[in-house]
């Protein structure tokens, strides 16, 4: 994994400045240096420059970028941030039309495909990736991101020049580019966030590259281009076909992810998904002679403190030590404590250049940060609820029939806590639901499907575009922040493209939540663990927590310059700190209820702060 990022302008003449632009792309890559320690270079033409950072893991020795290729007289250039894991096949189809990669780089076979097959062959692409890849000859640049965002790619154009980047922080060390939130970013964040739509960057005038979008630019102006989208299809096979498929899918991804010139770990919470991650991992490395390495968890206290809920029914502890056993891996149990989570609220918002995810966030960047200190590839159990259809909203009416997005069917937590000024200027209602409406209507509908099909369709449509990006990014910002590559084997486009399409009555078989995920696990896992029943990412209950953020978060407040305070109405902030907090009743998601609130406040104060953002409306 690495960071990439540039600039072109078709009408420019960098290399008139040259020590001006060079320097740029070296800040680009200097305030990304988090995502790629092993190694940076840039390069510079007339008009683009590329700069890039380097995480080693595929042919440690050869793989330095931006690399260069020629065809006759004519240079290629290419920046990349991801892992291919048909590299093989990639390397087969090459060999076929006479051409040799000179390394075992998959950077080096990117740009050779992209020079044989031409701008579409990223469809033959299977992997998580961002990159551009420039053509001096034609002078056009072309920009790409994999089918489902997992790899992070923003860009922006000022005064005709295309800025990209992976983290928004790239984008400010271009002269003259500033953070702006406007009506439609204060929507994003206050009405949707931590969500956000797709191809949003939050602040005005910045976009994210849409995930399965490539974008050509060229004298003759900035065209997306879709190469990947979910469709919707008939499911024709029996359910024993579907049960056999799915297994061969969810193991073929899981070894297909394991590919690294560099030792591999998995993270291991106890339930079904990041069990069955680990157990088909430990199985590979016990064939050649290894031990699988897993890590889970858990916050200081949290077995004093734990309230079962119907969103967090049971401890993951117990669990985790059951499969740590059973694979007789490696494993480390971390822990965190609520100054620790407290503290890195801020260095999330540092990785996301936006609030994030609050308190489930700052604990995961924590314990990517441990992790990072001894590997720097790890493989997760993240997306199997969104494509398997795991969460509460897959299964309760209340959530099937609420006519918005489900993990926020109410948006009053939020918007009692605003300025009644801007809440009116805003109309923060009609925003999320003109979002929810247009996401739905993306998705074509099956002939023969009843409404309740329909919207079981739509959820599972929306849990792929919104709510598993949002899982993604927090996922990519949290473990890059410190240089460790995350893989997410339920994101694998063949397997998301065949789950997704089948039908109900299979996917929660005799009231089985996740049946066919659970089915095709048989023989992999203990029946204790294939048949818990769902426990999300843990988060502390620790009423100490709570007090540290409603500590701070009135401190905050109480400065004369807070730029938090014209957005909010402190009478109502003010009561709700003083209330008691219903940890069972989140405004977003399964997690995040009142304390994640405050600490989503905070992030916003601090995000506000840190980047000097202009709020226009």
């Amino acid at each position: 994994m690495c960071s990439i990022a540039g600039f072109y302008d078709p009408s420019a003449n960098f290399t008139a400045r040259r020590e001006e632009f060079e320097h740029i792309l070296h800040q680009m890559g200097q305030v990304q240096s988090h995502r790629g320690p092993d190694g940076s270079g840039i390069r510079l033409t007339a008009q683009c420059g590329l700069s890039h950072t380097r995480l080693s893991i595929i042919d440690l020795k050869n793989g330095s970028q931006p690399m260069t290729k020629s065809q006759g007289d004519h240079l290629y250039h290419i920046v990349y941030n991801g892992e291919i894991y048909n590299l093989k096949e990639l390397r087969r189809a090459l060999f076929e039309r006479d051409v040799i990669p000179k390394t075992s780089s998959d950077t080096e076979v990117i740009l050779l495909s992209y020079l044989t097959f031409g701008p579409e062959f990223v469809r033959r692409l299977d992997g998580i990736f961002a990159f551009a890849i420039y053509d001096e000859r034609h002078r056009i640049l072309t920009l790409y991101r994999d089918s489902f965002g997992v790899k992070p790619l923003f860009y922006t154009i000022h005064n005709g020049t295309l800025v990209f980047s992976s983290e928004l922080k790239g984008l400010y060390c271009f002269p003259g580019i500033t953070a702006r939130l406007d009506k439609n970013g204060l929507n994003e964040l206050f009405g949707l966030g931590p969500a956000r739509t797709p191809g949003s960057g939050i602040l005005k005038d910045i976009c994210e590259l849409k995930p399965g979008t490539s974008m050509t630019c060229s004298s003759l102006g900035f065209v997306t281009h879709t190469y990947y989208e979910l469709s919707s299809r008939p499911h024709e096979d029996s359910y024993e076909d579907t049960i056999e498929k799915t297994r061969f899918l969810i193991t073929d991804a899981i070894k297909r992810q394991m590919i690294s010139d560099v030792p591999i770990c998995t993270f291991l919470s106890g339930g079904v998904d990041s069990s069955l991650v680990s157990s088909v991992c430990a199985d590979e490395l016990k064939a050649s002679g290894e031990r699988l390495t897993t890590y889970s968890f858990d916050f200081t206290d949290n077995d004093k403190y734990f309230k079962a809920n119907s969103f967090q029914p049971s401890m993951d502890r117990p669990y985790v030590n059951q499969m740590a056993e059973y694979l007789q891996s490696d494993h480390h149990n971390l822990e965190c404590d609520n100054k620790v989570q407290a503290e890195m609220l801020y260095d999330s918002v540092d990785a996301h250049d936006l609030p994030c995810m609050a308190d489930v966030d700052s604990s995961l960047l924590y314990f990517c940060s441990e992790v990072a200190k001894n590997h720097k590839v790890v493989l997760t159990g993240e997306c199997a609820d969104e494509v398997f259809g795991g969460y509460p909203w897959f299964h309760k009416d209340s959530f099937l029939n609420c006519g918005t997005f489900p993990w926020t069917p109410d948006l009053s937590p939020r918007s009692r806590l605003l300025h009644p000024d801007l809440l009116e200027v805003l109309d923060m209602d009609q925003y999320v639901q003109n979002a929810y409406e247009t996401a739905i209507s993306e998705i074509p509908i099956l002939p023969k499907e009843n409404d309740i099909e329909v919207n079981r369709r739509r959820i599972g449509y929306l849990n792929i575009r919104f709510f598993m990006q949002t899982l993604l990014n927090r996922m990519d910002r949290t473990s890059m922040h410190s240089g460790l590559e995350a893989r997410v084997p339920f994101a694998d486009r063949a397997l998301v493209d065949y789950v997704f399409n089948i039908p109900w009555e299979m996917k929660a078989k005799d009231g089985v939540v996740k049946n066919v995920l659970r089915q095709a696990a048989r023989s992999l896992l203990p029946d204790e663990i294939l048949f818990r029943k769902k426990s999300p990412y843990p988060k502390t209950y620790h009423p100490y927590y709570e007090q540290l953020l409603s500590s701070r978060l009135k401190d905050v407040l109480s400065q004369p310059d807070c730029p938090l305070l014209p957005l909010i109405h402190m009478p109502a902030v003010t009561q709700f700190l003083e209330s008691p907090k219903d940890y069972g009743a989140p405004w977003y998601g399964q997690l995040m209820a009142g304390p994640q609130m405050i600490a989503y406040l905070l992030q916003t104060e601090y995000f506000l702060r840190k980047y000097k953002v202009s709020v226009i409306i």
